[in-house]
């Protein structure tokens, strides 16, 4: 069996994923679509829209045969290293191609890119370190110091400043470092940019542009359109449910309490804490009664707003230095979903994984499984629910 890996979040799924898929497995000739999907916080630093057992279904009923969880240690962290969980997994799993979707569409770019990188290691290393220093973010250093690096010849190399673009660097790069056996493709992202909001007379649109119109409009309905039926009755459902759509505005009242019950010493001990910044933090606590105007009195040209929302994510879940540092790389295979076509290439093939699988989150004591539960819980109680030991009661999901 052809097996193709993508790494997504599905916040939420929606025809732009569906394209993803179909291209995918028709680029690749795939028998089966694996899909390492993230838990209850995200790459940007924010609680998911729906839960991972709703989205795990909507990657299922879109063509996904398998969802496996990436770990909250990759699914919060900077690109490289969510990059690298993804990539890890998807080795570990036995793909054969690694398929993600970019703005430049074309695989030539991301190998050139990566190899100029890599043979100018030191510049590219100095050039961000002289550029950070002046007062840049550090991704607008990065960039700016790859531009600096690019030599006038007739070779294409990928543009940095594009967010798909860039995640698709942090691919190739993992798959090289670690020595993988993936073949990465790319896709072309259709209409939609990253950010854009939703657009009449389209049908594809971006899930931060999807969430904000629902955000605004507290319905689903008028967003219909961009979604397939499984996704959108999948929203539905949780919306008759009369669950809330999980954000940080939500959210803001636990992780406000979080903040203010701890000290400047104890807040920089969480992941990604850095540079006195924990003294604004619970100022900014103090002072602001929403996230909005707390994220808005925190935010500066050093600190970009999807980095002080993973510091967040880490402070609300209780997640420190020291446990990311020990946490380098995935140490199992977390089944979320599968079909039966999944079920049977896990049949086929569980027996010379490279990591442990696990179906069931009992069977385990491993501390970064334990973070994942923990995730769970804490994203219930933002949510106002009182469901804890989920990930203990939930099998994974068999469409």
């Amino acid at each position: 069996m052809i097996a193709t890996g993508v790494i997504v979040e599905y916040n939420p799924f929606h025809n732009g994923h569906l394209y993803h898929i179909k291209q995918s497995r028709e680029l690749t000739d795939a028998d089966i679509i694996i899909a390492v999907m993230s838990g209850h916080f995200l790459q940007r630093g924010e609680p998911a829209f729906v839960d991972k057992w709703t989205r795990t279904r909507m990657a299922i009923s879109n063509g996904a045969d398998l969802v496996i969880e990436l770990p909250y240690a990759f699914a919060t962290a900077q690109a490289s290293d969510f990059a690298k969980g993804g990539v890890l997994l998807l080795d570990a799993l036995q793909c054969d191609y690694l398929c993600f979707g970019s703005e430049q569409g074309s695989i030539d770019p991301f190998l050139n890119t990566y190899t100029l990188l890599e043979e100018q290691n030191a510049s590219f290393q100095q050039f961000i370190q002289e550029f950070v220093k002046s007062g840049l973010s550090y991704p607008s250093a990065l960039n700016k110091a790859y531009q600096a690096l690019i030599p006038d010849s007739n070779a294409q190399f990928v543009d940095l400043s594009q967010p798909n673009n860039i995640l698709g660097y942090h691919y190739i790069e993992a798959a090289r470092k670690f020595q993988t056996a993936l073949k990465p493709t790319t896709i072309l992202r259709k209409q939609a940019g990253y950010h854009d909001p939703v657009q009449e007379g389209t049908t594809i649109a971006s899930a931060t542009g999807i969430r904000q119109a629902i955000y605004e409009q507290q319905d689903i309905e008028h967003v219909s359109g961009f979604l397939p039926s499984a996704s959108f009755d999948l929203l539905n459902e949780w919306s008759q449910g009369n669950q809330p759509f999980a954000s940080w505005t939500y959210f803001w009242p636990y992780l406000r309490f979080t903040l203010l019950r701890l000290t400047p010493g104890e807040l920089k001990e969480y992941a990604e804490v850095t540079e006195g910044i924990e003294f604004l933090l619970l100022e900014a606590a103090k002072e602001c009664t929403d996230f909005i105007s707390f994220m808005k009195k925190v935010k500066s040209k050093r600190y970009t707003w999807t980095r002080i929302q993973r510091m967040l994510t880490h402070i609300f879940t209780n997640f420190t230095w020291s446990q990311l540092k020990s946490m380098d790389t995935p140490r199992y295979i977390r089944i979320l979903g599968m079909n039966q076509n999944g079920q049977k290439y896990l049949s086929e093939r569980k027996k010379s994984m490279s990591l442990p699988l696990i179906s069931r989150a009992a069977s385990s004591k491993e501390p970064m499984l334990l973070q994942d539960i923990k995730a769970t819980d804490l994203y219930m109680l933002g949510l106002g629910k009182n469901k804890m030991g989920l990930d203990y009661r939930i099998p994974p999901i068999r469409i």
